[in-house]
């Protein structure tokens, strides 16, 4: 087991506690209780005093103890799967489909305006 002193020393290199938990065969967790005294997993509120002990990360220590994290708004199969719940349900179907001809009538109306302007430019070089 590294001694507080250990971990702190490679905290102040720079060096991740993800790292500092492979060096010395530990879970960064544990480097970090080791390093600050305080848990990785949120468990206890952490006073003021503990928050200013040197090897405290600001937040996101969560991550040092459950690395297992996702976003699964950011995966490709939970968007596909959002899109065919929404199309499945009639209002949000029709929501999506009035969405879109609202957009097509927009960009045909820049079209005629932006030839209805030429036109109007044209006519005044005249």
């Amino acid at each position: 087991m590294p001694s507080k002193e250990d971990v702190l020393r490679l905290v102040e290199e720079g060096r991740s506690y993800e790292e500092i938990g492979r060096e010395f065969g530990i879970p960064p967790g544990q480097a970090y209780l080791v390093a600050t005294g305080v848990p990785a997993d949120g468990g206890d509120t952490v006073t003021r005093a503990q928050r200013e002990r040197p090897g405290v990360l600001p937040s996101h220590t969560q991550r040092l103890v459950n690395a297992r994290e996702v976003q699964p708004a950011v995966r490709s199969d939970v968007h596909e799967w959002v899109r065919r719940r929404a199309w499945n349900d009639p209002p949000m179907r029709a929501a999506a489909q009035a969405r879109a001809a609202r957009k097509q009538a927009a960009e045909q109306a820049r079209k005629q305006a932006g030839s209805h302007a030429a036109e109007q430019a044209r006519g005044s070089d005249r």
